[in-house]
């Protein structure tokens, strides 16, 4: 039978930071799937900074979001029903159309996940797209050695956290991470076994970082950008590695941001400054995931949500993310199966 789902539209494309008026729920109907295809009921939908970006009538990585559509992103749900023996009634499943309550996806774009080793959410942050992202950072774009120090900005976030705490496991030394705010810079130390941790609020971030990491870094994962990448810079040692993998303190510049001041310091230092796209290394999410997994049943991974409860919520549990007011991974929660 049709199901009745509510689905978060795009109505208007923000200037700057985005407001809920330029969003808008809309009730729409499904019909059954056909040949091929599957009817999942989400119950968890992921929330992510990347995307900011495509709001933005801009060519990029991925295609914008269109107005008057419903948006797309992670989401994990359960099969209510099937015309794919692939994926039979029942399977917990993980898929790109979020936003929206009910999802009639073709079966070839979903993948299974075993919700026996892991919460169904966990697919959505440590071992989904968040934990291969920290985990490809930091083991080909910018490698982390035997005793080597590392900074990750952005740190109490989904990335960032598990950042930390991965390159630990590949053989740092010792980890530094920034985030806003006291209780955040606490969680990193106590919680995240960071070592050290910046909180950006205070100012001088050049200066705090001095005093964590007195002989320099090695490899810096960058989430944020503008100030701490320079900061970074500064900071860095010879041969040392810079993994690109977000800018979030200028997503929502209306003009284009300045970038470091002291870039020239690269030539002399040797360094390498990488950017990269996670979806460029979909083969790595199984063997991650797996490798996740163990750590996870092993208690030496440290997982954290934030989450928002309904449909209603999902755009204030975006604009919040957006804002800092997660630590860990933002979800959307739609139902409690």
């Amino acid at each position: 039978m049709p199901v009745t789902s509510r689905e978060v539209h795009l109505v208007s494309r923000p200037h700057g930071e985005p407001k809920p008026s330029d969003f808008e729920i809309v009730e729409t109907t499904l019909d059954d799937p056909e040949t091929g295809q599957v009817l999942v009921r989400n119950d968890w939908v992921s929330v992510d900074p990347y995307m900011r970006g495509r709001m933005n009538d801009v060519k990029s990585y991925v295609p914008p979001f269109q107005l008057n559509e419903p948006m797309e992103g992670g989401a994990v749900g359960t099969v209510v029903a099937s015309q794919s023996p692939e994926v039979p009634t029942g399977s917990t499943v993980l898929h790109d159309l979020g936003w929206r309550e009910y999802a009639r996806v073709d079966a070839a774009k979903v993948r299974t996940v075993d919700a026996t080793i892991a919460p169904p959410q966990a697919y959505l942050g440590v071992l989904g797209m968040p934990g291969l992202t920290a985990y490809v950072g930091l083991t080909e774009i910018a490698p982390v050695a035997e005793g080597d120090t590392v900074f990750v900005s952005g740190a109490a976030g989904a990335v960032g956290s598990l950042a930390g705490q991965i390159a630990r496991k590949l053989g740092a030394r010792r980890v530094i991470g920034s985030a806003g705010g006291p209780e955040k810079t606490r969680r990193l130390r106590e919680d995240f076994g960071f070592d050290a941790a910046i909180d950006y609020r205070a100012g001088d971030l050049p200066g705090q970082l001095a005093e964590a990491a007195p002989k320099g870094i090695d490899v810096y994962f960058d989430n944020v950008g503008g100030d701490h990448l320079e900061a970074a810079i500064g900071a860095m040692r010879v041969h040392g590695r810079i993994a690109l993998c977000g800018a979030i303190s200028a997503y929502n510049a209306t003009e284009p941001a300045p970038g470091p001041n002291n870039l020239v310091l690269a030539v002399g230092k040797r360094l390498t400054l990488r950017g990269f796209i996670v979806m460029d290394h979909a083969d790595q999410a199984g063997p991650y995931a797996q490798r996740a997994a163990s750590w996870l049943a092993e208690g030496a991974l440290r997982t954290e949500e934030t989450i928002v409860e309904g449909i209603d919520q999902a755009v204030d549990g975006f604009l919040g993310m957006m804002r800092g007011a997660n630590t860990g991974k933002m979800l959307v929660r739609l139902s409690d199966a």
